[in-house]
């Protein structure tokens, strides 16, 4: 499976909106060649090359494309790691070629830029004969001798350039959303690639209206006309920062351009849903008409509407903003819809006055934002998820008997379970607290993930959080392998101990480093705490005073200073902790909401590290495990679920549901997952027989039909989640007989 993104266009004339980030190169001591690494997003590639490597420092602004830095080596060839699309350009930016699976292309003499869509965004410049050859699992680029190689390299991390401050009137906050478009690194069509949409500036409130010099809105006769409230303006904000528009008051809700174009935001399904069509409409048309230009790949969705559209995109490519709204908008929605990706994200934001600073965040996104129509109501935590797995149709939960600290089936068996009252006798200061929680339950929506940004803990979404996303902003670069950290505070828990150490850290080409405690008293958990770790999986048991330890309880509230990334707190009841665990430093997390059968939380946690392991978001990796466990929905995400723990095996996180069919072949319905390499808007090309074109990613972008030995090939490409039967595999245990 390859994927592609896109790069950016120098000399565009717009604010890039990025820092300068850090990108390291090393010579690879072990295997020969280059290690390119990303220590704030924690990723590397490597490039190998025979002989004495040498690197030298050159000028990333060399290159067509953005870079952040740069080196030359002298080489005859380089072999990557792993397939990945190639694309291959000439010397003034002409595409010559997009290389994927058992490519073997050759090229005379001349200048080449070649750009890699790997973990890291990779160019390559040299002036030599080349030849692109790959087979299933690596690819080489051969140079006519030995050669100067120039490579560059560009981070995935996103910065904001700046912060605006605004009062709480929303008209301020207009002023401010008109700001968020400065990021865009271009206003052509290609901003509907990820890397092209650079972090839309912080918002801060403060006592009166600031901007900083040189964050100014592009100019593109755009003007998005809301009533003054902050409802319409936070809903307004994703495509505010998309179509690069000014964001003025007007009586009625409307989109109006310098061209004399009009278009009513306040129709039959309302404001909300209005925005969040012409989001994804001018997003999806974006992507059609993108292949005019930079990356002339054959795409699925254009070659299956363009004859029914009738719409010029040659022409339409070079017009502007307005032009294209105008043409777009009056295709009717329903004809493009089911071919609209899976949206990545529906956040849920309450329109109080704080929130405005969230707005940055769920505009970068992408997001369909909508405003919570139902308030918070008290209850305890088995009623409200007794009520989600109504909902959602899911398996008899086991009855909980707190007194005993066990579970009874629903064959009646007694069940052992990480109830803090096996380790202590006061339940009730436990039940009073979990009576005390307000619950939510956001209307079901089509994107991907659900984030709830609002009073009250969310069923079926996330918790995100401010403090969330700004700790994300402030990683800082690490260096060393990846820091996995498991702590087992039970021996009667040991199974999941023994089940998660065997996984993380398994993948061969991924530095890790797993440290594994038992035990441990309070103090040195605190301490373990403290040490800089990219995920902590704790394994024990949660109550109201905090993580019980042999000697007592650990408050995470008394903790001062934290190193922690992510977690999994596989423990009964221990949504508080986590939440604490965001506010002191962490950026994403899994909590539990009820007391959990242990064997159950056995079977989430050997789920969620194969997953996370592999490369899968912290919120996709939720979602899948859930799908075979009856206490799945005990488990929520806190904080920015988009976290990676590790880099994904593959260009994108993706699986697929199986089915086979009467006549003896199979159904590969084919998901992908969006990731921070790859996020919305990327393109996919999945390795499948007889498979040729591109796919806009993310969400299931199609089903294709295998014969057993093409099914037999495809789940031996790489080792992937597959569904089968409504069960989680994964395709190196799946085979004909499976089924």
């Amino acid at each position: 499976m390859r994927g592609a993104e896109g790069g950016g266009v120098r000399g565009s004339g717009m604010p890039t909106g990025a820092d300068h980030l850090q990108i390291a190169f090393e010579v690879a001591a072990d295997r020969g060649g280059v290690v390119v690494s990303d220590p704030i997003e924690r990723s590397q590639f490597v490039l190998s090359a025979p002989g004495d490597v040498r690197l030298r420092d050159a000028d990333p602004e060399a290159f067509r494309f953005p870079a952040d830095e740069a080196v030359t080596v002298r080489t005859d060839r380089l072999d990557l790691e792993t397939v990945v699309s190639v694309c291959v350009r000439d010397g003034n930016g002409e595409m010559l070629a997009q290389a994927e699976h058992f490519a073997d292309q050759t090229f005379p003499a001349g200048t080449y830029s070649v750009e890699l869509f790997a973990p890291i965004k990779l160019y390559l410049r040299v002036d030599s004969s080349l030849r692109v050859v790959s087979d299933a699992t690596k690819t080489s680029l051969e140079f006519g001798g030995e050669t100067e190689v120039l490579i560059g390299a560009r981070s995935h991390h996103k910065r904001p350039a700046a912060t605006v401050r605004t009062t709480d009137r929303p008209r301020d906050a207009m002023r401010a959303v008109s700001l968020l478009g400065s990021a865009l690194k271009t206003t052509s069509v290609e901003r509907s690639y990820p890397t092209l949409r650079g972090h839309p500036p912080l918002v801060e409130r403060g006592d009166r209206f600031a901007a900083p010099d040189g964050i100014e809105r592009p100019e593109t006769g755009v003007t998005l006309e809301l009533p003054a409230t902050r409802r319409h303006v936070y809903v307004a904000a994703p495509l505010a920062y998309y179509l690069g528009a000014e964001v003025v008051p007007g009586a009625t809700p409307r989109i109006v351009t310098d061209e004399g174009f009009v278009h009513e935001l306040d129709g039959s399904r309302g404001f909300e849903r209005s925005v969040e069509r012409v989001l994804k409409q001018t997003f999806f048309l974006d992507c059609l008409t993108r292949t005019e230009g930079y990356y002339a790949v054959d795409l699925h969705e254009r070659a299956v509407l363009e004859p029914e559209l009738g719409l010029e995109f040659a022409s339409l490519y070079d017009r502007s903003i307005g032009e294209q709204l105008e043409t777009y908008l009056d295709v009717p929605y329903e004809r493009i819809e089911s071919h609209v990706p899976d949206w990545k994200l529906t956040a849920h934001v309450a329109p109080t006055a704080s929130n405005v600073e969230l707005l940055p965040f769920v505009a970068n996104d992408l997001a369909v934002v909508m405003t919570p129509r139902t308030e918070p109501t008290t209850g305890s935590a088995i009623q409200s998820t007794a009520v989600a797995d109504f909902a959602r149709g899911a398996s008899p939960r086991p009855t909980a008997d707190r007194s005993s600290g066990t579970d009874r089936s629903s064959d009646g068996e007694l069940a052992f379970t990480r109830s803090a009252s096996t380790r202590s006798t006061d339940t009730r200061a436990q039940e009073a607290a979990s009576a005390q929680r307000t619950y939510v339950q956001p209307p079901e929506t089509d994107s991907l993930e659900q984030a709830w940004l609002g009073p009250g803990i969310p069923i079926g979404a996330s918790k995100a959080s401010l403090q969330a996303y700004r700790n994300r902003l402030s990683r800082v670069p690490v260096e060393g392998d990846i820091r996995i950290t498991v702590v087992c505070n039970d021996r009667k828990m040991a199974e999941e101990r023994d089940a998660v150490e065997a996984v993380y850290g398994s993948r061969e080409k991924l530095p890790f480093e797993v440290e594994t405690h038992y035990e441990l008293t309070v103090e040195e958990l605190r301490s373990v705490l403290k040490e800089k770790t990219e995920f902590l999986h704790y394994i024990g048991h949660i109550d109201e005073s905090g993580f019980q330890c042999p000697d007592g309880a650990l408050d995470v509230e008394t903790i001062d200073e934290l190193g922690v990334d992510s977690f999994l707190l596989n423990a009964c009841q221990s949504y508080e902790q986590g939440m604490e665990l965001i506010e002191r430093g962490a950026i994403a997390g899994i909590v539990t909401l009820n007391d959990v059968v242990n064997s159950g939380a056995v079977d989430i946690g050997r789920s969620l590290a194969r997953l996370l392991n592999y490369g899968f978001p912290i919120r996709s990796a939720l979602e899948l495990a859930q799908r075979e466990s009856a206490i799945g929905h005990d488990y929520i995400v806190v904080g920015d679920g988009s976290l990676l723990v590790t880099q994904v095996q593959a260009a994108f996180p993706n699986s697929c549901r199986i089915i086979e069919n009467d006549d003896g072949n199979f159904d590969v319905k084919y998901t992908i997952y969006p990731g921070s390499e790859f996020d919305i808007g990327s393109l996919v090309m999945p390795y499948i027989s007889g498979n040729d074109q591109h796919y806009i990613s993310p969400g299931t972008i199609d089903s294709f039909e295998l014969t057993p030995t093409e099914l037999e090939a495809f789940l031996g490409l790489e080792n992937i989640p597959v569904i089968i039967d409504s069960k989680l595999r994964w395709s190196s245990t799946v085979g004909l007989d499976s089924f």
